[in-house]
């Protein structure tokens, strides 16, 4: 090794004696060197000889209290893709968990982020993966890429503005969610930097000229408040720092909550520690008697944790001076884990992850994004997942029992009954907040008490709705998998009907067995097993047509140009009249169609035409009890006259339904759960209570045909209670 390599390893050594713990420096030492006779000629971007990235990822890596064989993989982390040297070879040099490590971090680096969303999603799922085997592998890609973004000024603008919005919405948020704050902070920093370089600019500058105005009164507020807990607190163990706030947490509040930079209240905190959680209360009592807190500012992350075990109080008061301020207050414990994350619960001196239910609840989240992947055919969900999933934010909502359920901001009460338990999500018919019934698209607000309602009726359901109403990918993944179980035949259905409409919004035509053929072809390329499969899939949403529909219209673009595709058949069109609400009429040319109201005629009822005198043609349906049952017979058969709908028409129609049921609780919710389930408009509703002590519910609601109608009379009728489902006149 050169002089400065040998100054370079160490600065590592240097820093691992200074952080402490027990390291093999045998086993680092010969992976420096191996790092450096690896990658000798080769240079980075920024010019420098290219061993200065691995090295710099190992001392992140130390700095993160990783063990010996963490920090011999960040070393060798590009060894394998940018040398010669094998895997095969890595495992004999190093052992088995070095190489394993490696591996795994090589793999992630092969991944090609800048494709396409589905290469990406894809890309994204091995990653995971890789996380779940081992958890080291992504502490090391998250040094990585920290270096490599502290040295991007160097790649081409547009490249810059990829790697950051990457590592902004993936790499961040998972680097949160792990606990790792200060590499989380600093990612977000330095792709904000050059994602909205004003904006960063911005607030630096605000920053520094507050930070100027304020840091002597605060430097000032502390020495007062140490002065305090010394005498209230004898003897207690207490540490005092100062915080400022990240410029993307403030970037946050400013352009995407609107707020003002004075109305941001937690950007400079005192962090009080100390040793045990009752000390962190008492200190809590102290700072509220000696500052007047701000309300609605206080935070209880202690008996609350956030999903990544952050455990800490925070308040924010106002000083005499009227500048307000957060303070936060944690014990040593706490403080580790908020510095170091999932890094802080490893054994340095085994070099192995803590093996306790601790630890799987924390890599638990990992296990529950890829379920939730694998229930959708879109792979594309798992990078919206990833962004809701791992939101920084959270709200913390209390059922009954006094049970707290933690969910990402923004999450319904759909949210909170799947993640209470499956079989109460599906039974769900309705939500309280508060004590007050809420829509089931109510956003849950921290400490608000839910109470979910539920049914024991057999055969019920969510809807295909609350796939959009929900959030969290447990939900979505819940939802979907009742409907690929409960409803395969419906969801064929489903299916069928989506892609027909779709088909003919796009004036997409085939013959019956092209038709036939062209779906299974489509099928298989989603890799489905047959084209059943795949109608089911769209069906319960576990497949998204939007998504795949340019690529079907790519298809069918090149059918027609190859001559694959059967012209439509055009039959002549036949004399007559359409009306407005698409009756024809035969043999009757610019005339007025009306639809008569003693029968209220609908698309599909068997219809005749009377010609009235001075009116027009009145439409009856043909069982009409004004129309005659034999029409030779009739006073004046000449003016019955052949009418039928307009089958190219497919104009919905309002119809009102009169349900008859024993007057019982819930009783309109199932109705209207049943109908919000087929996607039916509702006009109105009124229920009203009949002298027998039974209920009668008049119903308004837009159907597309009398087959549809029939089909929502069918659903209702199978109600509990229901006796009868009628279509009247009004």
């Amino acid at each position: 090794m050169t002089a400065q390599q040998q100054a370079d390893y160490q600065k590592l050594y240097d820093q691992m004696k200074e952080f402490g713990g027990s390291y093999n420096f045998e086993l680092i030492e010969k992976a420096f060197a191996c790092c450096v006779r690896a990658h000798e000629g080769q240079k980075r971007y920024t010019n420098e000889e290219y061993y200065i990235h691995p090295v710099s990822v190992a001392s992140i890596v130390i700095s993160l209290g990783m063990d010996s064989e963490s920090i011999a993989a960040a070393l060798l982390h590009d060894v394998v893709e940018d040398t010669d040297t094998t895997i095969e070879q890595i495992q004999s040099l190093f052992g088995e968990d070095v190489a394993l490590l490696v591996d795994g971090v090589t793999k992630i680096g092969r991944l090609n982020f800048s494709s396409k969303e589905q290469q990406q999603a894809e890309s994204l799922r091995k990653m995971l993966i890789a996380m779940g085997k081992d958890i080291r592998v992504i502490i090391i890609k998250l040094a990585d890429r920290l270096h490599n973004m502290r040295t991007i000024d160097a790649m081409p603008e547009q490249k810059q503005r990829d790697k950051s919005l990457e590592t902004l919405e993936i790499y961040a948020p998972i680097a949160h969610r792990l606990g790792i704050r200060p590499v989380k902070e600093e990612l977000e920093d330095l792709a904000i930097k050059h994602l909205d370089p004003v904006a960063y600019n911005e607030i630096e500058e605000m920053l520094i000229l507050k930070r100027k105005e304020r840091e002597h009164v605060l430097e000032n507020i502390r020495g007062h408040i140490e002065e305090r807990l010394k005498e209230e607190m004898p003897g207690v163990r207490l540490s005092f720092q100062s915080r400022v706030k990240s410029i993307h947490g403030i970037y946050r509040k400013m352009y995407v909550q609107g707020k003002d930079f004075d109305e941001i209240y937690d950007i400079y905190a005192i962090r009080i520690i100390t040793d045990t959680v009752a000390d962190c209360y008492n200190v809590l009592g102290i700072m509220h008697d000696m500052f007047r807190p701000i309300p609605n500012r206080f935070k209880d992350y202690i008996s609350m944790p956030k999903p990544n075990m952050y455990q800490s109080l925070h308040t924010t008061v106002i000083s005499r001076e009227g500048i307000p301020f957060e303070i936060q207050i944690r014990t040593f414990d706490m403080h580790h884990t908020a510095e170091y994350g999932i890094a802080a619960h490893w054994k340095y001196k085994e070099g192995v992850t803590e093996n306790d239910a601790r630890m799987e609840e924390r890599l638990a989240w990992i296990r529950q994004i890829l379920d939730s992947q694998n229930a959708s055919t879109d792979v594309s969900d798992l990078i919206r997942t990833i962004k809701v999933d791992l939101s920084q934010e959270d709200v913390f909502a209390v059922t009954p029992k006094g049970d707290v359920i933690n969910l990402p901001v923004g999450s319904t009460v759909v949210d909170f009954a799947f993640a209470i338990h499956s079989e109460v999500g599906t039974h769900m018919i309705g939500a309280k907040a508060d004590g007050k019934i809420v829509p089931l698209n109510h956003e849950i607000m921290t400490g608000e008490v839910i109470d979910i309602i539920t049914t024991n009726q057999a055969g019920h359901g969510p809807s295909r709705d609350w796939l959009n109403i929900a959030v969290t990918s447990q939900a979505k993944s819940k939802i979907r998998a009742w409907f690929k179980k409960e409803k395969r035949a419906e969801n064929i259905a489903a299916g069928k009907l989506e892609i027909e409409r779709e088909f003919r919004r796009d004036n997409i035509r085939f013959s019956d067995e092209e038709y036939d053929e062209f779906i299974e072809e489509i099928a298989k390329r989603q890799r489905f097993a047959n084209a059943d499969e795949f109608y089911a899939a769209i069906g319960y949403g576990g497949l998204l047509l939007e998504k795949i529909m340019p690529r079907i219209k790519e298809e069918y673009t090149k059918r027609t140009a190859t001559g694959k595709v059967a012209e439509p058949v055009i039959l002549p069109e036949k004399r007559g009249t359409k009306a407005s609400d698409g009756v024809v009429v035969e043999g009757v040319d610019n005339c007025l169609i009306k639809l008569s109201k003693c029968c209220t005629p609908l698309p599909g009822d068997e219809i005749i035409g009377f010609i009235t005198r001075g009116h027009g043609v009145s439409i009856h349906k043909r069982d009409c009890n004004n129309v005659p049952k034999n029409i030779e017979n009739a006073e004046e058969p000449e003016r019955w006259i052949p009418a039928h709908w307009d089958v190219t028409r497919s104009d919905s129609f309002n119809s009102t339904l009169q349900i008859s049921a024993i007057d019982r609780d819930g009783l309109v919710v199932d109705i209207m759960n049943t109908i919000y389930s087929m996607h039916i408009p509702v006009r109105s509703i009124n229920a009203r209570q009949t002298k027998s002590g039974n209920c009668v519910v008049i119903l308004t609601i837009t159907a597309e045909s009398v087959a549809h109608l029939q089909s929502i009379i069918t659903h209702l009728a199978k109600l509990h209670g229901v006796f009868s489902v009628e279509r009247i006149n009004q």
